[in-house]
């Protein structure tokens, strides 16, 4: 009986059975945490929604309608040959440069950062767009450069100033933390790609000079660094945010004190619904509830490597860099967010895939994950094809 639950289970989650034509894990792990970000917003911003909108529902109905949005986004992204990604891809990048140069024009300055462009009901980040769009162009460049990216010893320039110029007008928005996304998954796919060793160590000596350099020069980014080394030495002042995160973790010990009992959204945690909700999901699930939502984060990356890999394995290079790309986005990006609410790194504004309430973010991820799906669906009816063709 054991062994047939077992085999049953194995044939559910492996990653191309023939009896499916898509994910069934990948789609339940997505649609799952995009529920847990649903309750975790709604029972974060009550208070400040109350205070700012006089409707303590305000927040949540709108991330409602940007969940709905994403999903109808996610599905029509399910529709789209993932050859038509790899023909658009420089339109793509072309037109998120565009968009980050527009938003230093028009865009909306909130808390002394101009990062986002109004569109009546939502405001669009562009560097959300800038993320799927350099993962995008690089999986293109990297097919068309394959057979030069292992042998030529400078190839990796050009996938450099292709980053750096997105980099370069997020740092005047300013928006360092999405630079260093940018940074990563360079970093990260030109890895997959086979560069040169030499290649990574050259990148990582530059990155880690400019990010050290952009720290010193600013101010800002400086006290963000010594508050977060000691953040209840200046609790009241630039360790505020952080130190009121670090005892919502308190509170919540390993079980948590139930839904909607958290204490530090009334107002002492500032963006508590955004870059800390899993500050306020530690303090009313406590330790168990933050460890069930890392695995099922990890779980969705696991899964994306998969299918990167079956795409590899299926000669269908595009599709693999693309998988890997968004892989490396998630993990990185739920990486830092949860180091920063636990005061491992200096406090950044990056939010928690499908989890942090936030309409650009939430709907590009949706998008990126309904490429995913595109993407295990074509190796399918791949593989599919192959088995017939031995046969």
């Amino acid at each position: 009986m054991l062994s047939r639950i077992k085999d049953g289970f194995w044939r559910w989650g492996r990653i191309t059975p023939q009896s499916s034509l898509y994910d069934r894990t990948l789609f339940l792990l997505f649609i799952i945490l995009l529920f847990i970000g649903f309750v975790a917003v709604t029972t974060a911003s009550f208070t400040t929604a109350a205070k700012l909108y006089n409707d303590p529902l305000y927040f949540a109905i709108r991330d409602g309608i940007y969940i709905i949005t994403g999903l109808a986004m996610f599905f029509f992204v399910l529709q789209i040959p993932m050859e038509k990604w790899e023909k658009w891809s420089t339109w793509l990048y072309l037109i998120a440069l565009c968009s980050l140069i527009v938003v230093l024009i028009v865009g909306r300055n909130i808390n002394g950062a101009t990062r986002w462009i109004s569109l009546g009901f939502v405001n669009f980040q562009p560097a959300e767009l800038a993320k799927l769009a350099l993962i995008c162009y690089l999986s293109s460049f990297f097919v068309r450069k394959y057979d030069v990216v292992t042998t030529r010893q400078l190839i990796f320039i050009r996938p450099t100033i292709v980053c750096s110029i997105l980099i370069l007008f997020l740092l005047l928005q300013p928006d360092l933390g999405s630079s260093v996304v940018l940074f990563v998954i360079t970093f990260g796919m030109l890895f997959i790609a086979g560069a040169k060793i030499f290649q990574f160590f050259l990148l990582i000596g530059a990155g880690a000079g400019l990010l050290m350099f952009l720290i010193v020069i600013s101010p800002y980014r400086m006290k963000r660094v010594t508050s977060y080394m000691d953040p209840f030495a200046d609790a009241f002042g630039t360790g505020y945010q952080l130190s009121n995160s670090l005892m919502a973790f308190g509170n919540g010990e390993f079980f948590g004190q139930g839904l909607g009992n958290s204490i530090l959204k009334l107002e002492y945690l500032p963006e508590a619904h955004t870059d800390f909700v899993l500050a306020i999901i530690g303090e009313e699930f406590g330790f168990i509830g933050v460890l069930v939502i890392v695995f099922l984060l990890f779980s969705l990356v696991f899964r994306a490597l998969k299918i990167g890999k079956e795409s590899l394995k299926l000669e269908a290079k595009f599709r693999g860099f693309f998988a890997f790309g968004i892989a490396f986005w998630i993990f990185f990006q739920g990486f830092v967010n949860l180091g920063v609410t636990i005061g491992l790194l200096p406090t950044k504004g990056l939010t928690f895939p499908l989890i942090s309430y936030g309409g650009s973010s939430l709907i590009i991820m949706c998008i990126a994950i309904g490429i995913l799906m595109r993407i295990d669906h074509e190796n399918r009816l791949a593989s599919g094809h192959a088995h017939l063709r031995d046969d």
